[in-house]
């Protein structure tokens, strides 16, 4: 490959998580959470996991999930990984009341309702399976009931003696169960989980020349095509500065037949902006993702943001980077047309 490459597209298709956000320690501990209530290693949950919906990976983790439930599942999954993401900063070392863990009492902040799911690795140094405390599984207990997950989310915001009135209420409803915890048990469980989340600073970052990328494409000019559902991609990118673009599908967009590796999500991110994605370049970080974009017909640049190079060097991508600071971007006229330039510095 030459030290300089350049090429010409209409639009830009971004996949959002591991290209231009990195909050893989928080998926990782929500992921882990989830091996940890099923039963399973939570390095090969996590492996698994990455780059594809929560949805796709619910329904292969925890097959039980009924359809009707799936949405609400999929919510509370991206949810906790939020909360992960938070935690640190609200409730932690890193909050403001600078104690070991604050009260989110205080901070008004609340714990979301528990779920299980999955994800990846990470562009920082990956924590796999010790990015949680081996005791979350025994929240599994917690989700007896439906309703009960709803609870889950406000518990923590309330006192000693409040949490104990709800708990004790809990109880009573769900005597009909096999096992159930006391609600010391319960109460206890949910404050260890709230604290191991603080525990570790697993902040959603920014990755490397994403800023200035996106500050050199014209408006209407790119979308971002993810595998996580709303409630996640834009938390993540509100959370770094990003505005979320118009065209921006989600997982969750009922539009889509498929997920990544699929091309759908790039498909129809391509037609929403009015250009076909063989005209089009796709940023990407996974295996999937990047085989989701080739499918596609769009030309794709892999970044090794999450993956090592080896992992991702024979998935078909046309050009494959550290990150997005190696790739330029500036508007050119050919033709009487507006043309993305897109020049590759390694």
């Amino acid at each position: 490959m030459s030290s300089t490459q350049v090429f010409y597209t209409d639009a830009v298709l971004f996949d959002m998580d591991g290209t231009l956000t990195d909050s893989i320690a928080a998926v990782e501990a929500a992921w882990g959470k989830v091996a940890k209530d099923i039963g399973q290693d939570p390095a090969y949950v996590i492996a698994a996991t990455h780059g594809k919906r929560a949805v796709d990976n619910l329904a292969q983790f925890k097959p039980h999930i009924k359809a009707h439930e799936m949405d609400d599942e999929v919510q509370a999954f991206e949810e906790s990984i939020l909360y992960f993401a938070d935690a640190y900063h609200k409730h932690g070392p890193g909050s403001r009341q600078n104690s070991p863990l604050a009260s989110p009492a205080a901070s008004g902040a609340s714990t979301p309702a528990l779920s299980s799911s999955g994800s990846v690795p990470s562009s920082r140094t990956s924590s796999r399976a010790s990015s949680f405390a081996g005791g979350l599984g025994n929240l599994a207990a917690f989700r007896r009931r439906p309703s009960f997950l709803n609870r889950v989310s406000s518990l923590l915001t309330m006192s000693a003696a409040d949490r104990a009135r709800v708990v004790d209420t809990t109880v009573e409803e769900d005597q009909e169960s096999v096992f159930e915890p006391t609600k010391e048990e319960k109460i206890h469980q949910l404050e260890a989980w709230q604290e191991e989340a603080a525990a570790v600073d697993r902040s959603v970052r920014i990755l490397p020349g994403v800023k200035r990328m996106i500050g050199s494409i014209p408006e209407g000019r790119y979308a971002v095509a993810t595998s996580g559902a709303k409630t996640y991609a834009y938390g993540c990118m509100t959370r770094v500065g990003i505005t979320p673009p118009p065209v921006t599908i989600t997982a969750d967009d009922k539009r889509l037949k498929a997920g990544k590796p699929a091309p759908d999500p790039f498909l129809l991110a391509a037609k929403c902006l009015g250009y076909d994605a063989k005209n089009c370049v796709v940023f990407e970080d996974s295996p999937s993702g990047i085989r989701a974009g080739v499918a596609s017909g769009a030309t794709v640049i892999a970044v090794c943001t999450s993956h090592e190079r080896s992992k991702i060097e024979n998935c078909g991508a046309h050009f494959l980077v550290e990150n997005m600071s190696k790739v330029q971007c500036e508007t050119v006229e050919i033709d009487g047309q507006l043309k993305l330039k897109f020049t590759i510095l390694e």
